[in-house]
């Protein structure tokens, strides 16, 4: 690759992941200023998922699938990699927005104590806990993220004539999503929202009438 059409992908794409370092301050400034919300999400629901800190595995998984699903459509399809920005970083703020408006968290954790269990997944799963708090949740920006993922890789040109790959992105999504609830991270309401929050954009950059148009 010569240097004119390194800087043909550098520019204007990349600068899009600027908007990481935004979105952590930002994130982590409500973190710490939101330590008693409004609001507590809960549904009838959550009490007959089961904890499993075994999943705590898949819902790290996410930063993986994050910078993998991030360089390869980048570096591959630029317009996949185009419209993951647009959908992924425009439903984030919308959630960072929501949670100034509607302070809400989780009452749901269950402490180790109650648990009775000790190996490396819940060891890990109480790091986890420790730095982050139970705030800040609905909709799960974890689910809407990984959603938008999903989306946008199997949409693009890297799984065309592989259904397989299309396959393989979808069950590691599912796992992420199911892992939140799993590991008590978020409530289904989360969850849910999350999701719809993706499919909106998925509806608009993917829809049917956007393949007519093409």
């Amino acid at each position: 690759m010569n240097a004119k059409t390194l800087r043909t992908r550098l520019k204007p794409h990349l600068w899009y992941q600027a908007y990481w370092v935004v979105y952590l301050i930002w994130f982590f400034w409500l973190d710490l200023t939101i330590t008693d919300p409004k609001y507590i999400i809960h549904s009838p629901v959550d009490d007959l998922i089961p904890f499993n800190e075994w999943f705590i595995f898949p819902y790290c998984s996410w930063f993986v699938l994050l910078a993998a699903v991030t360089a390869l459509l980048w570096w591959f399809d630029t317009a996949s990699y185009d419209k993951l920005c647009l959908m992924m970083f425009s439903g984030m703020t919308f959630c960072l927005i929501i949670y100034m408006v509607l302070p809400n968290g989780l009452d749901i954790r269950p402490t180790a104590e109650a648990i009775g269990r000790e190996n490396f997944a819940m060891t890990l799963m109480q790091l986890i806990w420790k730095a982050d708090a139970s705030v800040n949740v609905c909709p799960s920006i974890h689910c809407q993220s990984t959603a938008c993922m999903a989306i946008a890789f199997s949409g693009s040109t890297l799984t065309k004539q592989r259904p397989w790959l299309k396959a393989a992105a979808w069950v590691w999504a599912a796992l992420i999503c199911a892992s939140t609830v799993l590991t008590k991270q978020h409530s289904i309401i989360d969850v849910v929202c999350g999701l719809a929050l993706a499919a909106v954009w998925g509806v608009i950059l993917y829809g049917p009438w956007k393949k007519r148009q093409d």
